[in-house]
């Protein structure tokens, strides 16, 4: 997806969900690392993390640009724009934006399974295991590298 694509469904996004145009620029940021999005006080402007546009589904970008639609338009309405505010709270329960942004890092956990050439019992790790170090924890046998997942 390209900003020109993204501005497009930012409009439609906020015509359908708000009724109200959007009428600033909409653009992805390479630079955002953990958050989802970013709306700008000065200039009304919203970018979007292009790192979870790429791996999250288009229902869950939805729900990160509602929730940026969200403080664009109690902004410009004059309200309170905070996560806190009881506005910002009833607003994003009506239009089905995200409260928070999705974790990347939960949806790309490596594991290492390692096997005994013993016994065959199986472990499963996250971090890598030293074979010439580890043993079979059942019958101290070697361990071998099955496959990493």
């Amino acid at each position: 997806m390209q900003d020109d694509e993204l501005q497009k469904l930012v409009e439609r996004i906020s015509l359908e969900s708000f009724g109200k145009p959007f009428k600033h620029r909409a653009y992805f940021n390479g630079r955002l690392k953990t958050t989802g999005g970013r709306y700008h006080l000065k200039d009304h402007n919203i970018d979007i993390n292009r790192k979870m546009a790429d791996v999250i589904s288009e229902d869950e970008l939805i729900g990160i640009i509602k929730h940026e639609l969200v403080h664009y338009h109690l902004h410009l309405a004059g309200y309170s724009a905070n996560h806190r505010s009881k506005e910002f709270k009833q607003l994003l329960k009506a239009v089905g934006g995200s409260r928070y942004a999705p974790n990347l890092k939960a949806k790309s956990t490596i594991y290492y399974f390692y096997q005994c050439t013993n016994c065959g019992q199986i472990y499963r790790r996250k971090r890598r295991v030293n074979i010439s170090r580890f043993v079979c924890s059942k019958c101290r046998g070697k361990l071998k590298l099955v496959k990493k997942e």
